[in-house]
């Protein structure tokens, strides 16, 4: 579960409301170096309201958050340089190279540019994609871009890392070596607060689960620990378990037999 101590994430009694929508209902959550969080829930359960919120985005929320001994209401955004994220859809700026965004954002971190330049290609290198460094980003893949994202978000050698479905259109070898990457950076202290859909990636992954559900946490423990608490199989039927979710054959029915009807 990696080291306790001091928590790197302190989350008390977190609320948010949009509108009449309560969208988060008093979340309370201690992270600690080196462990890796799945954070799972349906959509609109406040997952990305809650990461939004540690991200210093979302305001007009109640309770309180401290990330690496800084509360946020305190308004100092120093802990920001120490924090990576990965965003689910990538404001990319897709008329610039490679090159020309990743020495952008490592200046945005206080880099400079030579050495973020440096470091980039090499990391584009290790990805297999360095023969696009100067093109445009807009011709690239979406499995290119999202690689551009995870070395973005870690060009500053971050303590958190905030990442929203970061496998998204990644190949097979490529998955795997991303996987890599964040076991051992966990193993390093480095604390990764990942968001996913596809619960096999989370149920691998994680060292600790964590289910959000109708804005209250449900789950929050090992894929051991869910499966002592006699919440049988993988981690997408004790989350559908949770949820609640139990119509997926009934609406998969129902539409294959509307594709497969006759037309008159």
């Amino acid at each position: 579960m990696g080291s306790k101590g001091e928590p790197v994430i302190s989350i008390r009694d977190l609320k948010i409301s949009f509108g009449t929508k309560q969208v988060l209902k008093g979340v309370n959550l201690d992270v600690f170096k080196g462990q890796i969080i799945g954070y799972i829930g349906p959509n609109g359960a406040g997952k990305s309201t809650t990461v939004k919120i540690m991200l210093g985005l979302v305001e007009g929320y109640t309770g309180s958050v401290s990330i690496l001994g800084n509360d946020l209401s305190s308004g100092n955004m120093e802990y920001k340089r120490k924090i990576g994220y990965v965003p689910e859809v990538a404001e990319i700026y897709d008329n610039l190279t490679a090159r020309e965004y990743l020495t952008f954002i490592g200046e945005l971190y206080g880099l400079s540019c030579d050495e973020t330049d440096e470091k980039a290609e090499k990391l584009m290198a290790y990805f297999g994609i360095e023969e696009v460094y100067d093109v445009r980003i807009s011709s690239y893949s979406k499995g290119m871009k999202q690689k551009v994202m995870l070395i973005s978000s870690l060009l500053h050698n971050p303590d958190i890392l905030f990442l929203d479905e970061p496998l998204s259109g990644l190949d097979a070898n490529s998955v795997m070596v991303v996987k890599e990457i964040l076991a051992q950076l966990a193993a390093q202290g480095k604390t990764i607060f990942y968001s996913s859909h596809i619960m096999e990636v989370v149920e691998k992954i994680s060292n600790r689960i964590i289910l959000l559900h109708n804005g209250e946490i449900a789950v929050d423990g090992t894929f051991k620990e869910l499966k002592e608490r006699n919440l049988e199989g993988s981690l997408e039927e004790i989350f559908n378990q949770l949820t609640g979710f139990n119509k997926h054959e009934a609406i998969a029915r129902d539409f294959v037999a509307a594709v497969q009807e006759e037309q008159p």
